[in-house]
């Protein structure tokens, strides 16, 4: 995982986001702090698809970030296991117990 914290991106929307992402980056996906993220008291971070620049996208809270980033890195998981296991709400907490 790598971290970018630049105040140029403050604003940026999911589409330019894209479209500053090289073919060649060597990461399937994106976690985005944004707007949403930091008003709402759960911190629902924004994870996006970069698979063919997809854009597909889900939220999750941050204690699900190292099992996504895990699962995802190592094709253990696909993206849409987790973007299909989304709570009412539409965020990630973590896939129920059996």
């Amino acid at each position: 995982m790598e971290f970018l914290d630049d105040v140029e991106y403050r604003d940026i929307t999911k589409d330019q986001l894209l479209r500053l992402v090289s073919e060649d980056y060597n990461h399937n996906f994106i976690v985005v702090v944004d707007r949403t993220a930091i008003s709402q008291r759960d911190f629902p971070l924004l994870i996006v698809d970069l698979h063919n620049l997809s854009g597909r996208e889900f939220r999750a809270v941050p204690s699900q970030v190292q099992s996504i980033e895990n699962n995802l890195s190592i094709a253990n998981m696909d993206f849409e296991e987790f973007a299909g296991s989304v709570d009412e709400s539409g965020v990630f907490r973590g896939f129920p117990e059996s």
